[in-house]
């Protein structure tokens, strides 16, 4: 089979800090085009927006989405209407209806649709599965703290309805958590912080059961300043095992355990070529049904306004 033929659509931060890297890595995917409203890339077939790289006739195989969620709907609707296979970066939509929409548009014209979660692919993850599959659980904590502003600086679109705010990042523990559970869990409450001059949250505290009623809290900030914290503790009948640093370093038992690189973005680009080649798509929407609840469920609380 020879290589896919992949335009990436939005050149900005997370294309170039992980997605470029990561397609030049793997087997038998190439980039093809780029379409940037602010940016060219050397090398490669450069077009202002996805209908300009579509009607060109450039030769093109799929596209890999990595702008903004709102107005995403639209661009995969377009590249699954031109045949094209589509990998969505995460979040993978703006809405769960939408996505669930563009799921039914990709098996009826028979191209794969792949909603990814990057963080499930830390290097701590599923092994962190594999040992909770053996032990019972008894609780499960998730602390998911880092600073906006170095983070995304100046990004208004996280502000923004569809945006997310704080569950941006929030969404990989989630993605993580409910990968690495032996058993399903839903929201039983939410308090929701709302900066003053923004129309989404920057702090969320969050509980959920799963159906045994074990326990499983998150507490999501964007206010944190030095060290960041990405941690998620699952307490066991044999002790504790801990994901640390974003899912890529694992503690049991209070010892540390030597995990592989992290390879997350290598191993996404990886799994989509997987798909296309067997011809089957990939859209767990789990991680973004939990954020939709808390929106549901929230309680909303006005804090001070923020500025970046």
């Amino acid at each position: 089979m020879s290589n896919i033929r992949l335009g990436i659509v939005g050149l900005g931060k997370i294309a170039r800090d992980q997605h470029l890297g990561a397609i030049e890595a793997t087997a038998g995917i190439e980039l093809a085009a780029v379409a940037s409203r602010n940016a060219q890339l050397e090398s490669v077939h450069c077009f202002h927006d996805i209908e300009d790289m579509l009607a060109s006739g450039v030769a093109l195989d799929a596209v890999s989405l990595c702008t903004p969620p709102q107005g995403r709907f639209a661009q995969a609707k377009a590249a699954i209407a031109a045949g094209k296979h589509v990998m969505l970066e995460k979040p993978p939509g703006a809405s769960l209806s939408e996505v669930y929409a563009l799921e039914r548009f990709a098996r009826e014209k028979g191209v794969t649709l792949f909603a990814t979660w990057h963080s499930r692919e830390a290097a701590a993850v599923e092994p962190a599965r594999e040992l909770l599959a053996k032990r019972s659980i008894r609780s499960v904590s998730v602390e998911w703290k880092e600073d906006v502003r170095h983070w995304h600086p100046g990004q208004a679109w996280i502000w923004e309805p569809g945006g997310l705010g704080v569950f941006d990042p929030g969404i990989n523990a989630l993605s993580i958590v409910t990968r690495i559970m032996p058993e399903s869990f839903h929201l039983v409450g939410s308090s929701l912080s709302f900066p003053a001059n923004r129309a989404a949250p920057i702090a969320a505290s969050l509980s959920f059961e799963t159906a045994a009623g074990l326990p499983v809290s998150a507490e999501f900030d964007w206010r944190q300043t030095g060290p960041q914290t990405w941690d998620i503790r699952v307490e066991t009948d044999e002790g504790p095992v801990v994901l640390t640093h974003g899912g890529s370093r694992l503690n049991v038992d209070g010892n540390a355990r030597i995990i592989e690189e992290d390879r997350e973005y290598r191993n996404l680009y990886k799994r989509f070529v997987a798909l296309v080649a067997s011809a089957q798509s990939d859209v767990d929407l789990s991680p973004l049904v939990h954020v939709a609840d808390a929106f549901m469920l929230g309680r909303r609380l006005t804090v001070e306004a923020f500025e970046d």
